[in-house]
């Protein structure tokens, strides 16, 4: 017998008893969706934290920090900087230039910020317009800015190797670096001192900022604060880009950022002003290293630990979140599992019915001269048809309830008002309601239904139809022709 025959068969037999396979259907159609459901809401999740984490952060990128306890290990070629087991490793240039040789590492930088200093940046005629105080500045490895995910709107990117003039600080700007500068000849408690980003004048226009950074000449002024025996140096600072505004790193957006080399210069300058001959200005309080791909994440940190420092990415939060969400998943899908094993019974029961009914039918195909295996591969057919024929009607209503579920803020509202209409008080917090439920993450999107998860669906119904149907087929070939026969 072809197996194309054995599949209209097993269509014909289940056609004769329409209620009894329609009812068992039933049972794997709500398996499935609920199955499908239930995964969709942790994809959706998911993807919902991975949007939030990106917006907050690089999830590439890895945050690294002076570790307690010193190593001497060596890993790819790097080894730790610490001198000895009793000491913490220490972040450096060596430190750095290691964290740059491991595999799947795409940059390293410290990000060396210029709070310490004291100082101002002018602009203007005589020095009208200042930026008091430098705690904008940044010092960063240009080579690292780019691969970093850094871009320019105009501009170049900063080299080591170029020089600038001599007492010329080359720099890149922000988009509003211009707002941080305030009128020194207007009082502190004038409106007219101050500008910043969003400020409109009378007729709604945009006011500008006091100066263009791109144009105006700017100059960077330590000083040692000592107002008895003031000493002051200054640099100008030559803009050669303006930075993109990105927020995950706030200071695109009016900060300044210097040459790491340069902002060394500046720290070692300031500390000859102030007379302080203990500061080390050869250590980081933190590194950024970028790496390729987030799955490869965890390993580099791992191997960065193991060196003797700290790290932190938004990767670690990530996990933990998804640890979240795959216990949710466990506990809604091992639920699901229940319906899909009564579903299992059922088509168990279905096929036993099916053979005590078909008793005499089975005893003529053996008097024929079928063979015992096609008469296993029928009933198997049969039981693999109502499986699939359940994971198609389970994918759809999975989809329907999907599509539901994304628009259910719209649905609810419209309930809401149709409600007030008929003069019932139905006020009431929709976010807060999905919120508390453990559906709404922020996103517009609760249920996510990727083709991948329809084909496994459809595939694992499939398979729980078949292996329902073992134990019944094995039932049906092991049937005396004979008594077969005799069976009314």
């Amino acid at each position: 017998m072809k197996i194309s025959d054995q599949v209209a068969l097993a269509a014909k037999n289940l056609s004769r008893r329409k209620g009894r396979t329609a009812l068992t259907v039933i049972g794997v159609v709500v398996g499935t969706c609920a199955v499908i459901v239930m995964i969709s809401l942790g994809i959706a999740q998911n993807k919902a934290y991975d949007e939030m984490l990106q917006s907050w952060g690089d999830l590439t990128q890895i945050q690294v920090y002076g570790g307690g306890g010193g190593m001497s290990v060596s890993i790819g070629g790097v080894v730790s900087s610490s001198s000895s087991p009793d000491e913490p490793a220490v972040l450096n240039d060596e430190a750095v230039a290691g964290f740059k040789k491991l595999d799947h590492v795409v940059a390293a930088t410290p990000y060396y910020e210029g709070y310490s200093l004291n100082g101002r940046i002018s602009a203007g005629r005589s020095d009208r317009y200042q930026m008091t105080g430098l705690y904008n500045l940044y010092g960063i490895d240009p080579a690292a800015m780019e691969p970093m995910g850094f871009t320019l709107t105009d501009g170049n990117w900063m080299s080591d190797s170029t020089s600038y003039g001599k007492g010329k600080i080359p720099v890149l700007v922000g988009p509003y670096t211009g707002y941080n500068f305030e009128d020194t000849r207007r009082s502190m408690n004038s409106s007219k001192r101050y500008r910043w980003y969003g400020m409109t004048d009378a007729l709604g226009n945009p006011v500008e900022p006091f100066v263009d950074v791109s144009k105006d000449k700017m100059t960077l002024t330590l000083s040692n604060g000592d107002t008895e025996n003031p000493k002051e140096e200054s640099w100008e600072l030559v803009v050669v880009g303006t930075m993109a505004l990105d927020e995950k790193n706030y200071w695109t957006q009016s900060g300044i950022v210097l040459r790491l080399k340069d902002m060394k210069m500046l720290m070692e300058e300031y500390n000859k002003l102030i007379k302080n001959n203990s500061a080390d200005t050869t250590q980081y309080n933190q590194v950024y290293v970028k790496v390729d791909e987030i799955d490869n994440v965890d390993a580099v940190s791992e191997e960065i630990k193991e060196l003797g420092f700290g790290t932190y990415s938004m990767s670690d939060t990530r996990e933990e979140m998804q640890k979240q969400v795959a216990r949710n998943q466990l506990m809604l899908g091992g639920l699901a599992a229940i319906s899909l094993f009564v579903a299992a019974l059922n088509i168990a029961n279905t096929m036993t019915m099916a053979i005590y009914e078909r008793t005499r039918e089975i005893g003529v195909m053996k008097v024929l001269g079928c063979e015992l295996r096609n008469i296993r591969r029928m009933f198997l057919i049969e039981s693999g048809f109502i499986g699939f024929i359940g994971g198609v009607a389970g994918a759809l209503l999975s989809w329907l309830v999907s599509l539901v579920l994304n628009n259910l803020t719209i649905i609810l509202s419209l309930a809401m008002m149709l409600l007030q209409s008929m003069g019932i008080d139905a006020n009431f917090d929709i976010y807060s309601l999905l919120g508390s439920s453990g559906m709404y993450t922020g996103s517009t999107v609760i249920s996510t239904i990727p083709p991948w998860l329809i084909a496994a669906a459809l595939a694992f119904a499939t398979v729980i139809g078949v292996l329902s149907g073992i134990a019944p087929a094995n039932r049906a070939v092991k049937i005396s022709a004979l008594e077969a026969i005799r069976h009314e």
